[in-house]
């Protein structure tokens, strides 16, 4: 059974998915299909006085256009060692050619306030509203280290900040 929670009540589940496996982002397309992707990085705090999800998301990536044609995004987080096989393929396939959510056996309800569907396997949910998108740039960072660490293709991040609307999870979290 799910239960609303705050949005700061189980960051240390979600720490724990975003830092072992990862969690499941989720975004409309450009055509209104839902789309997974596997985060592994991710913020969550208080940005202009309002509880905030930040991921981050690579042009080259096909949840890029999604992600910027929409106003909301989920994030799924599963409980720790389940849905392994789900989180990597959906971190290494392309929505373009293939439905993830269907070759991983994933099912997709309805989220209470936003657009954005949740992940009914998992076992929390942020549902987001889309405030605002930064797109960096090599120009943006001040740490080489960090632009040649992770940036070597040169293809940095979409920042987007989602408020969170809804938080939930299953009861025995």
């Amino acid at each position: 059974m799910r239960k609303e929670i705050e949005w700061n009540a189980y960051t240390d589940h979600l720490w724990g998915g975003l830092g072992s496996g990862g969690a499941l982002l989720a975004v409309l397309d450009e055509k209104g299909k839902p789309n997974p992707m596997t985060i592994g990085w991710g913020q969550v705090g208080i940005v202009w006085n309002r509880p905030v999800f930040t991921v981050l998301v690579r042009p080259t990536r096909y949840t890029y256009g999604g992600i910027k044609a929409t106003e909301s995004f989920t994030v799924n987080v599963p409980r720790h060692g389940e849905l392994e096989e789900a989180l990597a393929l959906c971190g290494s396939k392309s929505g373009r050619a293939l439905d993830k959510a269907k070759a991983c056996g994933l099912t997709w309800e309805p989220s209470k306030k936003v657009k954005a569907p949740i992940i009914a396997e998992c076992a929390l949910f942020f549902e987001c509203e889309i405030l605002s998108r930064a797109q960096l740039s090599r120009e943006s960072f001040h740490s080489g280290d960090v632009l040649a660490t992770f940036y070597p293709k040169g293809d940095p991040h979409l920042v987007v900040f989602g408020e969170i609307v809804a938080c939930y999870g299953e009861d025995d979290l």
